[in-house]
């Protein structure tokens, strides 16, 4: 996209003109023309000279000079923001880009690894749906562990089911209580076990 300044600079070099001729018909400083043309943001001169300066400038080479006004002040703006994203220090060039995506990863899977390492040493979760009605004939005793825990129910090793669900039919017996004691077992050795005695119908 053409920028204004250059627009102006090309217009008055295709109309042989010199800075110094315009500089004296239309009584403007030399020093300003040329900061304009060459986007010496330092040497504007202060609004709102600046803007009657650009405006009679681009009338003069036969430009539509609020157009011309309008576009500068655009192109101005978007230099300014550059220039604050720069002091800030950002930069969003495809090696910041990567760069950031880099980090990203490098930080997903430090906590990818930091939350297999607390998985795999922490206990086993365990919960055990404990009936409220014991009969002599004997009940079936359901609960669910992690998935690839070990259960053992009064030491009888119990299949575990692929969503860590359990069961094991339990023989009561005549007897008035009975105690019964689950025991959930994860591969590094962690265990988490619940007791308890029921009372028999």
């Amino acid at each position: 996209m053409l920028r204004t300044s250059s627009l102006l600079k090309n217009t008055r070099l295709d109309k042989e003109y010199e800075l110094a001729d315009i500089s004296k018909k239309l009584k403007i400083p030399i020093k300003y023309l040329a900061a304009i043309e060459n986007e010496e943001v330092k040497n504007f001169p202060q609004e709102p000279y600046c803007s009657l300066i650009i405006k009679d400038y681009a009338d003069y080479l036969g430009l539509n000079g609020q157009e011309i006004l309008s576009f500068f002040r655009r192109d101005f703006e978007q230099k300014k923001r550059s220039k604050s994203i720069k002091k800030l220090g950002f930069s969003f060039t495809p090696q910041f880009t990567f760069s950031i995506l880099i980090v990203a990863i490098i930080i997903g899977f430090v906590f990818y690894l930091t939350s297999e390492y607390i998985k795999f040493n922490r206990p086993p979760k365990l919960k055990i749906n404990w009936p409220e009605n014991i009969i002599s004939e004997g009940f079936d005793l359901t609960g669910v562990t992690d998935p690839d825990s070990t259960i053992r129910i009064n030491d009888d090793l119990i299949i575990v089911g692929a969503n860590g669900n359990f069961q094991k039919k339990i023989q009561t017996g005549s007897d008035g209580e009975i105690k019964i004691t689950v025991e959930s077992k994860s591969p590094s050795g962690k265990t988490t076990v619940e007791e308890k005695t029921l009372k028999i119908n």
